[in-house]
């Protein structure tokens, strides 16, 4: 089973070499491994240049953004498993062979979605661990699919069912990537295994807030476009759908043990 693997990456050179050494010293399994740099001017592609023998594929050219980025990434892959990370983010050691197994003993799975673990700039994990959300669109509308993209793997047939990632969107393409393959009738599956670390840091997305409207506006375009799929969920049940999954006493104790 071949794993093809796409970094986007861009003046994040503090943290690039692990998210690169993630990849290229996972064992057991055949990866392809491309990476994405439109243009950084920190140090990036020197070390992009240090591992250039190891790296399937880097692409070094202006895009428009970190989902063009990575549609040029996985139009070059040629594997049969798909994954993604950002260059500030880095996986599990031994991931790439756990996601091997699941998906050669559950031909059924098109998209398996696995725990991460949140660190800090330096590495140090929180507490709690992002526990995965079976994911549906019903759920996703009601805010209560929680899935992390740096635990998350897709077979290549899945992608291409898909419509890839929507360019326009600038800060959360990963989940509209899921929507997409829900939509063309993938089949999820989750594993309460650490597959991936998410950063967050004063410098990312997530860390510094200050793409807010923004995600909130693309957002609200995903939901859109499940509107018009008839895909919908009331404010009451939305409300209800919240509530329980904030009381979810089992997805609390699996947040503190699971690693």
């Amino acid at each position: 089973m071949k794993f093809s693997i796409v970094t986007i990456s861009y003046n994040q050179a503090q943290f690039l070499e692990e998210a690169i050494l993630s990849v290229l010293n996972q064992d057991g399994v055949d990866v392809e491994y491309i990476v994405v740099d439109p243009g950084s001017t920190d140090g990036s592609r020197e070390i992009i240049e240090r591992y250039r023998e190891r790296i399937a594929r880097a692409i070094f050219e202006p895009d428009h953004g970190p989902a063009d980025g990575l549609n040029k990434g996985f139009a070059l892959a040629t594997g049969d498993v798909f994954g993604y990370l950002n260059s500030d983010d880095y996986f599990e050691r031994g991931a790439f062979r756990r996601i091997a197994g699941f998906f050669r003993t559950n031909p059924d799975v098109d998209v398996l979605c696995g725990a991460v673990r949140i660190v800090d700039s330096g590495g140090k994990a929180r507490l709690r661990t992002g526990i995965p959300d079976h994911f549906d669109l019903r759920s996703f509308v009601a805010g209560t699919s929680w899935v992390g993209q740096q635990g998350t793997f897709f077979r290549r047939e899945a992608f291409e069912l898909s419509r890839g990632f929507r360019r326009e969107n600038r800060t959360c393409w990963d989940g509209e990537l899921l929507v997409d393959l829900a939509l063309a009738g993938s089949r999820f599956a989750v594993m309460h295994r650490v597959l991936g670390n998410f950063r967050i840091h004063a410098q990312s997305i997530s860390g510094s807030n200050r793409l807010n409207q923004q995600y909130l506006l693309d957002l609200e375009k995903i939901r859109n476009r499940l509107v018009v799929a008839n895909i919908t969920v009331s404010r009451v049940s939305s409300a209800a759908f919240r509530m329980m999954h904030k009381a979810n006493v089992i997805r609390h104790f699996r947040s503190l043990v699971v690693r």
